[in-house]
Parts: C-alpha cells; sequence; structure tokens
C-alpha cells in the first residue's frame, strides 16, 4: 500500500532511534543506514494501519534484518584484509544514541564495540536491546522470538564475553584534551620513556586498513613494543611521508566516548584512533584508517570549528 505523509513522518521519527540500535549492532554506520532504510521499505510493503504498536514493528524487523546481516559479515571479515574495526563516531553524532547511563555510554564505547564480534548475533541484539535502549526481556524475547528466560541467559552469556578484567574510567571533554595532549607530546618526544608510562604493561594495539592504506596487519601487545611503534608512527616525517598531498593535522577530539587522536588532510578525517583509558593507563589503541570507514566522521568533522592542532607535520 502507499504510504501517507502521516505515514512517512512516523517512519521518520523513529529513525534517530533505528539507526542507534543498528549502528550498535552493525559498528558500521554506512550498514545501519542501509538497514534502516531496508526496514523502511518493509514498512512501505505492509498495511501500516494495522500495525498495533509501531515502534515495536519497527524495532523487530530492524534487528532480525541486522541478525542476518551479522551472519553474513562473519563470513565476509573472514576474508577481510587485516584486523576488522568498527567506524568511530565522533562526539554528537545522533547515531550514536541515548548515553544517560553508564550501561548506554559503555554499549557505543570504541572498546566494546570491538569486544562485540566475539558475540553471537542473539547474544549482541539481547545485550544491546537490554543495556543500551532498556528493553525488557519481555519485549527482547517477542523480537527475537524466544522465550524471556532464553533472554536473560543470553545476556549473561554476553556480559560474560564482553568482560575483559579492565575497569574503564569515564572522563570529561577537559581531560580528554589533557589525556590526549599528553600522549601527543610523549608520542612526538622521540623518547620511549615517557610513553611506556603511560600505557599499562600489557597494552595492545591494532590498526584497521582494510587493505587500502597500510595498517599493523596483527595486533601487538606490551608496553615496550606500543611505545616504539608509536614513537616511529608519530613522527612527523612519518606521518609527512605516509600522506600525499596536503599537511597532516592531528588534533585531540573524542569517539565514541573514549579520547582519540584525528588526523586530518585538508579538511579531511585520514586516521582516528581510539585510546582505552583504565585505572592504570592507555590500556588498548585502535586506530582506524580504513577511508571507507571514515567519510561520516569526516562530514561532520567539517561542520565543526576545532581549534589549533596539536602536531602539524609541516
Amino acid at each position: 500500500m502507499a504510504l501517507t505523509a502521516e505515514d512517512v513522518d512516523r517512519f521518520e521519527g523513529f529513525r534517530p532511534r533505528l539507526e542507534a540500535i543498528a549502528y550498535r549492532m552493525l559498528g558500521s554506520a554506512a550498514e545501519a543506514e542501509d538497514a534502516v532504510q531496508e526496514t523502511f521499505l518493509r514498512w512501505q510493503a505492509t498495511d501500516v494501519g494495522r500495525i498495533e504498536v509501531p515502534e515495536a514493528w519497527l524495532t523487530k524487523v530492524l534487528t532480525n534484518l541486522c541478525r542476518n546481516q551479522l551472519t553474513s559479515a562473519r563470513a565476509r571479515r573472514e576474508t577481510y584484509v587485516g584486523q576488522w574495526l568498527p567506524e568511530p563516531l565522533l562526539a554528537g553524532d545522533p547515531m550514536l544514541g541515548p548515553a544517560d547511563t553508564v550501561e548506554q555510554r559503555e554499549s557505543v564505547s570504541y572498546a566494546v564495540l570491538t569486544l562485540m564480534e566475539r558475540l553471537s548475533p542473539n547474544e549482541r541484539a539481547v545485550y544491546v536491546l537490554r543495556e543500551a535502549f532498556d528493553y525488557p526481556h519481555a519485549e527482547i524475547a517477542d523480537i527475537l522470538d524466544i522465550s524471556r528466560a532464553a533472554s536473560q541467559q543470553l545476556l549473561h552469556r554476553a556480559r560474560q564475553h564482553l568482560a575483559d578484567g579492565r575497569a574503564r574510567v569515564e572522563i570529561d571533554a577537559t581531560a580528554t584534551r589533557r589525556v590526549v595532549e599528553e600522549f601527543l607530546s610523549a608520542a612526538a618526544s622521540g623518547r620511549i620513556e615517557p610513553l611506556v608510562r603511560l600505557l599499562t604493561q600489557d597494552a595492545t594495539s591494532v590498526g584497521d586498513g582494510g587493505g587500502k592504506v597500510p595498517a599493523r596487519a596483527k595486533p601487538f601487545s606490551g608496553a615496550l613494543a606500543v611505545a616504539k611503534f608509536l614513537r616511529g608512527l608519530f613522527k612527523p616525517t612519518q606521518i609527512k611521508r605516509a600522506i600525499v598531498g596536503g599537511t597532516p593535522e592531528v588534533y585531540a577530539t573524542t569517539a565514541n566516548g573514549e579520547p582519540a587522536v584525528v588526523v586530518v588532510v585538508d579538511g579531511r578525517i585520514i586516521g582516528i584512533m581510539c585510546l582505552e583509558i583504565t585505572a592504570g593507563g592507555i590500556a588498548a589503541l585502535r586506530n582506524q584508517v580504513n577511508p571507507d570507514k571514515l567519510d561520516r566522521a569526516s562530514a561532520r568533522w567539517a561542520t565543526g570549528d576545532h581549534g589549533k592542532p596539536l602536531l602539524l607535520a609541516d
């Protein structure tokens, strides 16, 4: 049936929430947008006048589309070049969704989005719907066509899979900038010791170039190994050498609620490094340089005023 203007408006009213669910489910803004658009097509093809609770109907359709997407994504990621990391989103992006509670902020952190790759599609769906959107288990059970007890068990298993023994620290915007400034100062100093002091003993580093930009193919760990890598990576001459055309500028920002380093060339982001902060120091550095996963962040970056760069590779 053809949708009325009111039917379209109703869907558009739900779109931000649907996109936020899909992003947490898939770890990709582009794939989230596609899933929501497919949900709209399903909405368009049904008799919406017979749908008693549109939000519940749309959430069920979207969640099941995302579950199917995750199943096929696992096969695709087996052939992905290098390490797969989620698509980072900058502070204020509406796709990040609600951030009122610790659980909501945690569920969209870059660290947890990365860890969610360990979950089965059902575990991920339950975790996202319960932790980020506070759906009761009765509704989740209806969405996934499982029992309430099964939903509770899936959430328990998901939490177990995501527990890595690290107590993450939430910090405000001022502290974020201070952390990144200290990190960049140490990384650009040419010395190992300042970096080692900032890292946990078992700190890890991983990059995602998607086969399009050079990146370490496998994660590596240990404060000394990571510090040596960073010392070379953040030499202005090394940054400059890696870029063709334009002068790289390095800024402090926040991505997915975590302190992040952003490298910009001619107004376009070419890399986002998210820092996982724990009570013991920087526990992980996740570097997204695949250009396919930086388009949305670049578009958002272009609309803001970010002040002077903290590091300029001139």
